[in-house]
């Protein structure tokens, strides 16, 4: 059974940092595509970056780019999510998911397996 675990998530100022990670159990970190996605209040869930198999082919979200970097750790087990310059528009839910294969997918339909997600908030 494959199990997601997300972490990292808290209460921070505009232009602050932040580090997610998702710890996936059942699976290679290393086998399966990963994403991280977010939900904010009464919108609908959107792809922020996701990664292949192997973590060399790479999306993100258009809002995101050059701000938030996804990477893989092997040895962990663990797929990350740094975002920098933080915004109150990423104020979201944001929840880790996989699936098996190695290429990266935006729609979330394509993901079977999620964690319960963690929340950021970025005060306007």
């Amino acid at each position: 059974q494959v199990q997601l675990v997300e972490s990292g998530g808290g209460l921070v100022q505009a232009g602050d940092s932040l580090r997610l990670s998702c710890a996936i159990s059942g699976r290679s970190v290393s086998r399966v595509a990963m994403a991280w996605f977010r939900q904010g209040s009464g919108k609908a869930r959107e792809v922020v970056a996701a990664t292949s198999g192997s973590g060399d082919t790479t999306f993100y979200t258009e809002s995101v780019k050059g701000r938030f970097t996804i990477t893989k750790d092997i040895a962990k087990n663990t797929v990350d999510l740094q975002m920098n310059s933080l915004k109150p528009e990423d104020t979201a839910l944001y929840y880790c998911a996989a699936r098996q294969g190695v290429q990266p997918v935006s729609a979330p339909g394509l993901y079977p397996w999620w964690g319960q997600g963690t929340q950021v908030t970025v005060p306007s």
